[in-house]
């Protein structure tokens, strides 16, 4: 159980250093690559047009190239965002089919006939208190500690 815990926040870490180390490195490459074309846009428009219109054309590039970062952006994130959604729904229905199943429940009561019920209510409110936490973190889905980094 904690081992899959453990999976999961190793994924979604390595999910998140990935998109930023991938977006980082696509920002750089269009930085220089939109520096060059606005350069080259600037002097071809300055020869023609004058200094003003030559501004304006580099504005434009420069919030068109913005404009198709944003568009890739929000893609990536809804993406990571409904591939967590089906990880949740899976993880659910998992753990309902699981507790419904009656081996396990049989095999719980003969653990506790073994064990004694004395014994068992330190273990059980202990258990308690974490299924508390999990349901709770299970009910809060895409809460902001969850969310891809920005």
């Amino acid at each position: 159980m904690f081992q899959r815990l453990i999976d999961d926040f190793k994924e979604s870490t390595g999910s998140a250093l990935r998109l930023t180390s991938l977006a980082a490195a696509a920002a750089m490459a269009l930085l220089v690559t939109t520096g060059f074309l606005c350069a080259a846009a600037f002097v071809f428009v300055l020869e023609r047009y004058g200094p003003v219109q030559a501004c304006l054309t580099g504005a434009a590039i420069f919030f068109v190239v913005t404009l198709i970062a944003a568009g890739c952006y929000m893609a990536r994130k809804k993406q990571i965002e409904a591939r967590a959604e089906e990880a949740a729904r899976m993880a659910k229905s998992t753990a309902q089919t699981v507790l419904s199943d009656p081996m396990l429940v049989a095999a719980g009561i003969q653990v506790i006939r073994a064990v004694g019920v004395k014994k068992l209510i330190p273990i059980l409110a202990v258990g308690g208190l974490a299924l508390g936490f999990l349901a709770s973190r299970a009910n809060n889905g895409g809460s902001a500690s969850e969310a891809p980094a920005e």
